[in-house]
């Protein structure tokens, strides 16, 4: 290698650990918390926190996990990178104290649909979140128990905090109302089987198969981006190649995921973020 080559490669070897130390030291470790004291909750919640290197309270966001679990890997898809954005970032586990593994055959216990709330009760206590600006951000059937914590109803109005913004990935739309709260992304893919994103269509256009959807106008306007090509988990790189589980196809998508990324960043910014501070 010549002088000047191995200048090269040493300049390249510099810049590029520096900018991997400047990523590590935008956010703290993550670390596990409980929610609440055993006292208080016979299944007190827990979760992965992760915390932006910012000064001043920081917008936060609840992250809801799929009826497989894996809120751990989760955290690390998502978590991670949401909090490199300079947001404060909760991975629910619903499943751990409940002794429970997943959902996807039998369906997911009623209390869970309050999983969220008691995550963001936990958050606006701490004094390193903005309580006016945390949204919750669900997959799969966390998207469903995402999109159901912001519908006008029981849930939403026995809460005393509220939520920002709601996203949800890949979410079972059928059955909702889409009388939203607040600002609402939904990301699916087109060919999705699991959680069919006509179903969504509807449900943003105020109509749907069991004819319970509000009236035209009514509510919160919801924002829908499907994705061409893209089944379910499309965000998920460990389905590079696409599988079959309980009769529904799995599969990656990286371009699908990375628009999706994109348009989470853009959302969050104008929701929660700097622009959506109060003066």
């Amino acid at each position: 290698m010549t002088n000047l080559k191995a200048a090269a490669f040493a300049a390249a070897l510099v810049v590029g650990t520096a900018a991997a130390c400047a990523a590590a030291w935008s956010q703290s470790p993550a670390r596990v918390v409980e929610f609440e004291s055993p006292l208080a909750s016979p299944t007190p919640l827990q979760g992965y926190l992760r915390q932006p290197n910012s000064a001043g309270p920081s917008p936060a966001v609840v992250l809801l996990h799929s009826c497989n679990g894996n809120w751990a890997r989760l955290d690390e898809r998502w978590g991670r990178r949401i909090a490199s954005w300079g947001y404060v970032a909760l991975t629910v586990d619903s499943f751990g104290p409940r002794g429970i593994r997943n959902t996807c055959n039998s369906g997911a216990p009623v209390d869970l649909a309050f999983d969220a709330y008691r995550a963001l009760s936990f958050l606006v206590r701490q004094p390193f979140v903005d309580p006016d600006r945390v949204a919750v951000l669900g997959f799969s059937q966390g998207a469903w128990l995402a999109l159901a914590s912001v519908e006008h109803g029981a849930i939403e109005k026995i809460s005393r905090n509220k939520f920002r913004a709601a996203v949800a990935f890949y979410p079972k739309c059928l059955g909702s109302k889409g009388d939203m709260t607040v600002p609402t992304l939904i990301l699916i893919g087109e060919l999705d089987d699991w959680a069919p994103a006509q179903e969504c269509r509807n449900m943003v256009e105020g109509r749907d198969d069991w004819g319970i959807s509000r009236t035209h106008g009514q509510g919160v306007p919801v924002r829908l981006i499907v994705y061409p090509g893209a089944y379910h988990a499309f965000d998920a790189p460990g389905l590079e190649r696409p599988i079959e589980f309980l009769g529904h196809r799995l599969g990656y998508d990286k371009s699908a995921a990375d628009q999706a990324g994109d348009a989470l960043r853009e959302f969050l910014g104008d929701q929660i973020g700097e622009k959506a501070k109060a003066p």
